[in-house]
């Protein structure tokens, strides 16, 4: 569903990710760790399309991102760190305006709407200013919109970041049936202990290179994936 193959980003003469390889498979929950600063973000934003790299060669669903951006975008949903908004919009006119833009047919958005918003509590707020919306409701509006297409692969950037208990369970939740149906997931999150229990597999990156990555057995072994992770990050 996603590759990446020789992944090379540079800021003038600073290396951010220097040529990482990874896969994520069909019905994988694929986690991306790395301390601040670590290249997560800009590869994330090289798998979106919304960040030039320079060498090396991203694949969603067997398409090119540089050859073909429009058709990967149509197969993926990218939630990023901190998401912004049309905050003039209503929030259900931010979720029908994207799905305007993937064309999804209004009986199915209908449905995947009111799914979603009840899951998530927002069913209340939809028609209100989404500029009066707190962090977590932005942040559930966010996870709406990028799920009315029914994207196979869902690409996110510390998702959890601003969501209440129950949302965080809704949305683990969410993520575990997409990739039951099919579909993939990639995600970069600061909270190992739920990448330990949620993900298949992981990759630990430090200073834009992969020093780990496997099956969450293989990588972490007899230890808790913070052991690992600690262990790798702080080794001089």
């Amino acid at each position: 569903m996603l590759k990446i193959r020789n992944y090379r980003k540079l800021y003038g003469k600073k290396v951010a990710v220097d040529g990482i390889d990874l896969e994520v498979l069909p019905k994988e929950i694929f986690g991306f760790i790395g301390h601040n600063g670590a290249g997560k973000t800009t590869t994330i934003k090289g798998i979106a399309g919304i960040l030039e790299f320079d060498e090396g060669e991203i694949y969603i669903n067997g398409n090119s991102i540089k050859d073909d951006p429009i058709k990967c975008k149509m197969d993926m949903a990218y939630i990023p760190d901190n998401s912004e908004f049309y905050e003039v919009l209503t929030g259900i006119k931010y979720i029908n305006f994207i799905a305007d833009i993937y064309e999804v047919k209004q009986d199915k958005r209908d449905f995947l709407i009111k799914k979603y918003a009840d899951l998530f509590e927002l069913t209340p707020n939809l028609g209100d200013s989404i500029s009066s919306y707190s962090r977590g409701m932005k942040q559930k509006l966010a996870v709406i919109a990028a799920l009315v297409h029914e994207p196979k692969l869902l690409v996110l950037d510390e998702p959890f970041v601003g969501l209440d208990p129950k949302a965080t369970h809704s949305l683990k939740m969410i993520m575990r049936e997409i990739c039951d149906n099919g579909g993939s997931i990639f995600f970069s999150t600061h909270v190992l202990e739920v990448a330990e229990k949620l993900c298949d597999h992981v990759a630990i990156i430090k200073e834009g290179k992969i020093v780990a990555a496997g099956t969450m057995e293989e990588v972490m072994g007899d230890r808790s994936l913070e052991e690992v992770f600690l262990g790798m990050v702080d080794h001089d």
